[in-house]
């Protein structure tokens, strides 16, 4: 017809991978692109004259031929990266590239795409800074994205190392109470990365990388009189540091380290007379071009729908 736009496939299997289960892929793209998407022998078109509809459907399709020619498999994933974190507009825009932008981690079976535009940007950042901060709400991803590409920096070979700490404050309790050796006391407290390096690579390859040293657990406090070289640093909860434990935590930087500091500044557990040393910082840092700062926002938020619902409704009962 007349209005159609067509796309071309090199075969009906690419088309299959695009399409997905029972369409499932195909109904994704749909939804985003408020059009259906006709399919017949290796061709998908729209009828649609609109010009933005148009490059943002072969933008999507391009993205997703890309993949599958390296052997993905185009799963929802890598659906809902592609559609959520695409740039349209002029030429001259930057646009998303799924392939680019995924962090591919060696003895993973699965690259990890990030899901929005800021998850995008924090990537770009851990990959081009040696020291970054993300902050936002919680299931916004940050930790996650941090233990994945640090990973993907050790298992590279571009690091001897990891490093993970954070600062434990919690309501009611004291590291000093908890049975076992140091290891044994903070472990709990660094759950949420272990979880994030479980997701990535099989429990036994990280035990692995534990028992030997390559990655290591340090509390805060620990840190003090360290030069850290050839390591990739997590700083986790860093809402919860004093001004004087980041100061001390950000000079710990030695030679071909990168350091990765995620916290939520709505989520601090200090004493209210002590101020925040994320907070500090970021006000103190942000005009140093080689440090970046990404701030998430609730669209983020990627955990699960209610969860960003939650996070909604309390920043909107904080500004009432």
């Amino acid at each position: 017809m007349e209005n159609d736009y067509t796309i071309v496939l090199g075969n009906r299997e690419i088309l299959s991978q695009i399409c997905g289960t029972y369409d499932s892929n195909l109904k994704l793209i749909e939804n985003y692109l408020g059009v259906p998407v006709f399919t017949r022998g290796n061709e998908l078109s729209i009828t649609d004259t609109r010009q933005e509809i148009r490059e943002k459907f072969k933008f999507i399709i391009d993205s997703l031929c890309d993949e599958i020619s390296e052997n993905s498999n185009a799963g929802p994933e890598l659906i809902e990266s592609i559609l959520n974190t695409a740039f349209f507009g002029s030429s001259a825009e930057k646009k998303f590239d799924a392939g680019k932008n995924a962090i591919v981690i060696p003895g993973s079976s699965r690259k990890i795409y990030p899901k929005t535009k800021n998850q995008c940007a924090l990537i770009e950042a851990f990959r081009s800074k040696d020291l970054v901060f993300a902050v936002g709400p919680a299931g916004t991803g940050k930790t996650f994205l941090a233990v994945a590409q640090a990973l993907s920096l050790l298992l590279n070979h571009k690091v001897n190392s990891i490093i993970l700490t954070r600062p434990v404050v919690e309501a009611g309790e004291n590291l000093g109470f908890l049975p076992g050796a140091l290891e044994d006391k903070i472990n709990p407290y660094l759950r949420p990365l272990y979880d994030s390096m479980n997701h990535c690579l099989t429990p036994e390859i990280v035990k692995k990388l534990q028992e030997s040293g390559i990655i290591e657990v340090a509390p805060l406090a620990y840190m003090r009189g360290r030069s850290i070289n050839n390591a990739a640093v997590i700083l986790d909860e860093a809402q919860n540091t004093t001004g004087e434990q980041m100061k001390m935590f950000l000079t710990r930087l030695g030679e071909n380290s990168k350091i990765f500091v995620t916290g939520d500044a709505t989520q601090i557990d200090l004493p209210k007379k002590i101020p925040s040393g994320l907070v500090q910082a970021l006000e103190i840092l942000k005009d140093i071009p080689e440090i970046s700062i990404v701030e998430m926002q609730n669209e983020d938020v990627v955990r699960s729908a209610l969860v960003r619902k939650i996070v909604q409704a309390y920043e909107n009962a904080e500004t009432k």
